[in-house]
């Protein structure tokens, strides 16, 4: 939230806590009866503004461009808020590779009877041109949408993306993180930016080298 919708984020009060809802949401999605669709997720939150209100907040990462994403969207968003009546908040993230697909809306106006939903959207592919913003900042989906956008950019390059898989890697190490943040990512850098077998290989042994030299104190960069 904090970094792919910062101005909602602001508006959260964290320190009451939040609650994740996946159980709650796969049952909104099978009554949606829309087949096999997965949001991401449901997550209970309360707003700054003093009131005793929580938000459901539903994330929807589309990975693919989907001529029905939008009223999907929108089933969800009134799905949700029958079931527990309260505010809820639609958001998307779209991972997709289509510039100019970037669905905010659905809805229909008809004798008068106005009936819809609006909603912001991130567009992962809009950070190619923001990869300084990216490089510069601390939070972890920073290195998430790297990841995501190398992986698409090397898609017919092993060789580019073993290149660009060991730049990400490195960066984690020489950001002087706790182990346990590097391996987080580490998976899902991993996950994300297949190798083949050979180049897979090679890649684990200069992986050892980096994180030798990170053990006993020196930065990455001088095993590469």
């Amino acid at each position: 939230m904090k970094f792919f919708f910062p101005a909602i984020a602001e508006e959260i009060d964290w320190e009451r806590g939040h609650t994740f809802l996946d159980k709650e949401l796969q049952q909104v999605v099978r009554d949606a009866e829309l087949g096999r669709r997965y949001a991401d997720k449901l997550v209970q939150v309360y707003r700054r503004d003093g009131e005793e209100t929580w938000v459901l907040v539903h994330v929807e990462v589309q990975g693919w461009r989907d001529s029905g994403f939008e009223q999907r969207m929108f089933v969800y968003n009134y799905r949700i808020f029958d079931r527990y009546e309260r505010p809820v908040v639609s958001l998307a993230v779209l991972a997709d590779e289509h510039a100019a697909w970037r669905p905010t809306s659905y809805g229909w106006d008809l004798w008068g009877c106005r009936m819809g939903i609006r909603f912001p959207v991130v567009k992962l592919l809009d950070y190619q041109d923001r990869w300084s913003e990216l490089e510069e900042s601390g939070n972890p989906f920073a290195v998430c949408t790297m990841a995501h956008l190398k992986t698409m950019e090397t898609r017919v390059d092993p060789r580019l993306r073993f290149s660009w898989k060991l730049n990400l890697v490195r960066r984690l190490y020489d950001q002087g993180r706790d182990q346990q943040y590097v391996l987080d990512l580490f998976r899902f850098i991993d996950w994300m930016m297949h190798l083949p077998e050979d180049l897979a290989e090679g890649f684990i042994n200069a992986l050892t080298k980096i994180e030798g030299n990170w053990s006993r104190g020196g930065s990455a960069e001088a095993e590469s």
